[in-house]
């Protein structure tokens, strides 16, 4: 069974109101909203998943990646991967678009990050949903970005310091 090729996801947040909309044309209020000498840092909560408490995502359109983590519900649970994703940033001085390029890593923490979305990305491919260029975007991205990861042992903390951003990642 072939992977099912969906439409290209894009997100809008505006920094003014703190909403974030998505193509699927549902949205949600942030309980933070900041933008950054490197990108936007956005939260908010996830009453719907069992598991996790809030999203925490971080866009970097200078590098072309969306950092994403959830922060678990029990301070007891184990925190799932972050995840890098290789995306499209449009901006403004109000409004951010994301466009979703359907390739990405996950990143564990203290093992080796790996390539994720892979059947996913093909099928927008075969199916041009995704253009050419977004395609090669995303590839490009992601090895330079898995490339980078692997010179600092995986360590998204050090990754992020390479990068000239100081912050903590995950952030508390």
């Amino acid at each position: 069974m072939g992977a099912v090729t969906t439409p290209q996801l894009v997100d809008v947040v505006d920094t003014i109101s703190g909403v974030r909309t998505y193509s699927s044309g549902g949205s949600r209020t942030l309980s933070s909203c900041d933008v950054e000498r490197w990108g936007l840092r956005i939260e908010h909560p996830t009453p719907e998943d069992p598991f996790s408490d809030a999203e925490v995502t971080w866009l970097m359109p200078e590098l072309g990646v969306r950092l994403t983590t959830y922060r678990a519900r029990s301070r007891h649970a184990r925190s799932g991967p972050s995840v890098l994703s290789a995306v499209r940033v449009e901006r403004d001085h109000r409004h951010w678009q994301t466009t979703d390029l359907l390739l990405g890593l996950a990143v564990p923490g203290g093992t080796t990050a790996r390539i994720v979305r892979s059947e996913e990305f093909a099928a927008a491919v075969a199916g041009r949903v995704l253009r050419p260029g977004d395609a090669d975007q995303a590839l490009r991205t992601v090895h330079r970005t898995l490339e980078e990861l692997s010179n600092v042992n995986h360590n998204l903390t050090s990754w992020l310091t390479w990068h000239g951003i100081y912050d903590a990642w995950p952030p508390l």
